[in-house]
């Protein structure tokens, strides 16, 4: 008896080819295909850009005992329906770590050099004759807020330029912080970055008094969820020169609409949820990985990484 996989068409080609004999794949090209298709998945990869539709075939997909995803935040997904159901969830947490963790790293050099400055100039035609950013990285002080896969390749790539990275860990330990001991320290860091979990937990975790804490000149980096900073609060701060900087990979909502307040403050920089797409390798990671899975899934082994259903990470 086979095991009925659907899966988006895109990603075909790098795994039709790879697939064991006691799999028959349902590839979908289209929402409506996949809709159609769910009610027979036993295994499924259903990843669309409208997380309402996907969110409407996992309702669909009552035979499913697997479900994988590019996505590493999964926020939108019906994670109570799928925990009763049984359904084991597995996500795409570190298949971005890298360009996520480096784009960081370009935030944090664009808002130091004033480097948007710089391209203005060139798109004016002007030669500037000084510099219009001159902090240097090297002795700065970072907090990491969210200590997974991504929080700890920004720590590697910071320690090369060295700033002191403190991050925040439930366990404590030497260079951390505990959950109950960041907020009083917020005031001593140059940069805060954001790269937690969207759980109830999180919401709104950076709100009005978090941002009236923070240094002057400090920047907020923000490459986790929108939802993770209360943001009418950090517009009127940003408008108040406190935080000095926010470089806002996500915001809320997406996409920003055209007349939102954000565009314009001078010291507000928005990527557009850019980071992790920048670069080629994504699916090609993920590929590797599902097809790891599918050897533990046919073995009865636990697949890795595993959403837990309950926290939603």
């Amino acid at each position: 008896m086979k095991t009925t996989l659907v899966m988006n068409a895109m990603a075909a080609p790098l795994v039709q080819s790879h697939l064991p004999d006691w799999v028959e794949p349902r590839f979908f090209n289209t929402t409506e295909e996949l809709l159609d298709l769910a009610p027979h998945a036993e295994i499924g990869w259903f990843d669309l850009y409208q997380p309402g539709k996907m969110a409407e075939a996992i309702g669909k997909a009552t035979k499913l005992k697997w479900l994988n995803s590019v996505y590493a935040g999964v926020d939108f997904f019906p994670l109570d329906l799928l925990r009763e159901r049984g359904v084991v969830l597995t996500n795409g947490v570190g298949i971005n770590a890298i360009t996520i963790a480096e784009y960081v790293v370009m935030a944090m050099l664009t808002v130091a050099k004033g480097y948007r400055e710089v391209v203005r100039a060139q798109d004016r035609h002007e030669w500037l004759m000084d510099s219009p950013g001159k902090v240097e990285l090297s002795g700065s002080r970072a907090l990491i807020l969210g200590y997974g896969a991504i929080g700890q390749l920004v720590e590697k790539r910071l320690a090369g330029f060295d700033v002191e990275v403190v991050k925040v860990r439930r366990s404590g330990g030497e260079g951390t912080l505990t959950p109950d001991q960041w907020r009083e320290q917020l005031g001593t860091f140059d940069w805060v970055i954001l790269s937690v979990p969207a759980t109830p937990e999180t919401d709104h975790m950076i709100g009005a008094a978090e941002l009236a804490a923070m240094k002057p000149e400090a920047t907020l980096i923000n490459i986790a969820r929108g939802s993770v900073i209360d943001q009418d609060a950090l517009i009127k701060a940003l408008q108040a020169g406190r935080p000095g900087q926010a470089f806002l990979d996500v915001t809320t909502p997406e996409p920003l609409p055209a007349d939102h307040p954000l565009w314009s403050l001078p010291n507000a920089h928005v990527s557009m949820h850019l980071s992790g797409r920048a670069q080629t390798k994504m699916f090609q990671r993920s590929v590797t990985r599902f097809l790891e899975n599918l050897g533990r899934f046919h073995r009865g082994d636990r697949l890795e990484p595993q959403v837990d259903l309950s926290l939603g990470y």
